[in-house]
């Protein structure tokens, strides 16, 4: 059966007396694929060059009045008017609409919003107060000019209401007193031609206004303990960044012990956060308002207002205990197979030792992704503002031509005027019907796709390269003399100058597959209103599936990359006699490879409680010790939270180079079983602490 199977999965590796690692006599491999990279790249290139020659991201940086002018523009007449203020903000229908330039009303810049209650009426009788008004009518209005003439040109808005800037735009300024809604402080306005009207009115033109106004507080108090707190939290990323370092030193020389105090450490860390949930849930018990169910109490600007509930601790006191459980049991099932884990870590740890620039290939790998970041942003930029400025017909009574587009220069002249005596040509967003308009939706699908194959390729060059780095030392007879003088550089090397079409290649399928679950989101998002469940279950199905192809070619690419790195064969071979390789030892794969993921994960996790913990009770003030010490925050859990991710991704870069160590000593381990058999003339490899646990023995060393 288990010839069968063997069979099945290919033959065995055979002894070869001239494999000493990685091949150094390769050649270049899956090369149409190369020629096909290399054009797509300069096709990118061009589509970025014509994207910056028609965009203008102006359109994103100013806001846009009716006549299609940029407000605040320097050098432009408008250059000290930087805020939009629209003329009857009521007739806008949610401060979306404001955003997206759609709201039917004229819309002008003004150096500053207004400040009091006014209407024409009014204002009109006042000399001073109409050189006020003035300052929100259009050019051309006279003291000459009578009310009725103003209105009928619509060069003045009826009435003035006082307004707070956000987002460069004049909003009313709502806010609630008693419970009732108020604008300037006053519940009542009058609307300019007579009547008296709630400033709740205005909340059915500012829709979800309040809400807006309360997240903009949310985000001013966030971006304050930012401003606060930066120092703190460049600090924390330090000794993150620091606890990284000094625990993969350790792995070097204490990989045995460290790895037990690392899974001791992570069992304490969580079993002291259960602790401390109910502790807190304890103490809540017979507070006011703190038996308010989550559901009863709904979303709040104020996360601090969570943590005074029983049931919030209640909730993380579970998930915790139930991860507990979960770790406590996989250790105790795995406990046989973490022996040879460490050892396979123990290993890596030398590797690492013997390889220590390879710790900093990561910052190389962020560099090149954050260069293709900002290329695929500024593109995008580039691409969403260079379509051309559309004007359409707005009215307040029914017109035939409602919202069919216009030339404002001879609007007044035209037919469709007099047809409609009360409308108004106003812009309405940005289009346009040229061939470059047309296929602009797809320069812009051009530009997504690209940057996934590029971001890719990146990661893949950043495997491949590690992966050669890591198999010179593993097949290097005398360890560190028959390796490469510098093994990070000549992989590089390696796979820049023979590779580029194989890592293309890779990142490619893997792009396609990404680029098909975007569109799937985007199909979701887009029936999140259908009532068909058919269609809700079949796009479900599609999602799950994709996910789970996403994963299965992440996994497949990674071995082909290490099996290129050694072999130096095209992607389709290396990435066959990988998936051989590691189902011919499918027992090993599932556990072993499995064990020693999860143990780096407890690395991480590790790393990241620790300065969590570190973060909480220095930010929260818990200690009386920092009290003086920490700064006075609105939300303490903002540089925490911060701190957290922060400290994970840098403990993620560190451990990804052990991470992907393992792989290749791991597939090169399975290889030295198939190739070897301990014999004098096929010794194995593999180091002396894996042969103990797995009862493997050379003939040189039994015969001693």
């Amino acid at each position: 059966m288990e010839l069968e199977e063997r069979s099945k999965y290919g033959e065995p590796r055979k002894y070869d007396p001239t494999f000493k690692g990685p091949i150094q006599n390769r050649g270049c491999t899956d090369i149409v694929c190369c020629i096909l990279f290399i054009l797509a790249i300069l096709a990118y290139i061009a589509v970025g060059i014509l994207a910056w020659s028609q965009g203008d991201p102006r359109k994103v940086i100013y806001p846009t009045d009716s006549r299609g002018q940029f407000c605040g523009q320097a050098g432009t007449p408008l250059e000290k008017k930087p805020l939009l203020f629209y003329f009857n903000i009521m007739k806008c229908a949610s401060p979306m609409v404001l955003l997206e330039f759609q709201c039917p009303t004229t819309q002008m810049c003004v150096e500053k919003c207004p400040e009091k209650f006014m209407t024409l009426v009014k204002a009109y009788s006042n000399t001073n107060d109409f050189d006020y008004y003035k300052n929100f009518c259009k050019d051309g209005v006279t003291n000459t000019m009578g009310i009725a003439e103003i209105l009928r040109s619509g060069l003045c808005p009826s009435m003035l209401f006082p307004s707070k800037p956000f987002t460069r735009r004049c909003f009313p300024a709502l806010g609630q007193k008693g419970g009732v809604i108020t604008v300037g402080n006053s519940s009542h306005f009058e609307d300019g031609f007579g009547k008296m009207r709630d400033a709740k009115d205005l909340v059915d033109g500012v829709k979800n206004a309040t809400v807006v106004i309360e997240a903009r507080q949310a985000v001013m108090k966030i971006f304050e303990d930012y401003t606060q707190s930066w120092y703190w939290i460049l600090l924390g990323l330090v000794i993150a960044m620091l606890t990284s370092l000094l625990f993969i030193v350790l792995l070097r020389f204490l990989a045995g012990i460290m790895v037990w105090v690392m899974i001791a450490m992570v069992i304490v860390v969580i079993g002291y956060g259960i602790f401390h949930c109910y502790m807190e849930y304890a103490a809540l018990k017979g507070e006011a308002g703190a038996n308010v169910t989550l559901q009863q109490l709904g979303f709040q600007t104020d996360l601090s207002v969570y943590l005074q509930i029983r049931q919030t601790w209640l909730a993380f006191m579970i998930i915790l205990a139930i991860v507990e459980v979960i770790i406590i049991l996989l250790l105790i099932f795995l406990r046989k197979r973490i022996l040879i884990a460490v050892a396979l870590i123990k290993e890596a740890s030398r590797a690492v030792g013997h390889v220590m620039c390879s710790l900093f290939y990561p910052l190389f790998t962020f560099l090149l992704l954050a260069m293709v970041i900002a290329y695929w942003a500024v593109t995008a930029v580039f691409l969403s503002t260079s379509n051309e400025p559309v004007y359409k017909i707005f009215n307040e009574t029914e017109c035939e031509h409602s919202r069919e587009t216009c030339e404002p220069a001879n609007f007044t002249t035209s037919p469709m005027k007099a047809r409609c005596p009360d409308s108004e040509c106003l812009f309405a967003f940005y289009g346009g019907e040229t061939v470059y308009h047309k296929y602009l939706i797809g320069l812009q699908f051009y530009n997504v796709f690209l940057f996934f194959w590029c971001a890719n390729f990146v990661t893949a060059l950043g495997q491949m390269t590690l992966a050669g780095a890591f198999a010179s030392y593993y097949w290097a007879f005398v360890k560190p003399d028959d390796m490469p003088a510098f093994p990070v550089f000549s992989a590089l090397g390696r796979s820049l100058r023979y590779h580029t079409g194989t890592l293309a290649f890779g990142s490619l399928i893997l792009s396609i597959v990404q680029i098909i679950r975007v569109l799937l989101e985007y199909l979701d998002h887009k029936l999140k209103g259908a009532q068909n469940k058919f269609a809700k279950f079949l796009l479900c199905c599609l999602k799950c599936c994709f996910w789970c192809l996403e994963k299965f070619i992440k996994f497949l690419n990674r071995n082909a990359y290490i099996m290129v790195a050694i072999y130096g064969k095209n992607f389709c071979t290396s990435a066959r006699d990988a998936f051989f390789l590691l189902m011919r030892n499918m027992i090993r794969v599932a556990v072993l490879d499995k064990v020693t993921d999860f143990l780096l994960f407890l690395g991480k996790l590790l790393i990241v409680g620790l300065v969590g913990i570190f973060a909480f009770f220095f930010f929260s003030g818990r200690v009386k010790a920092f009290e003086n010490t920490a700064p006075h925050l609105h939300y303490y859990w903002v540089p925490i939270l911060t701190v957290v991710v922060g400290s994970y991704l840098i403990a993620h870069g560190f451990f990804s180079v052990y991470s992907m160590c393992v792989d290749t000593l791991f597939l090169c381990f399975l290889e030295d079983l198939e190739r070897n058999d301990g014999s004098a003339e096929r010794p194995y490899l593999m180091p002396e602490s894996l042969r103990k646990i797995l009862n493997k023995k050379n003939k040189t060393q039994q015969a001693q």
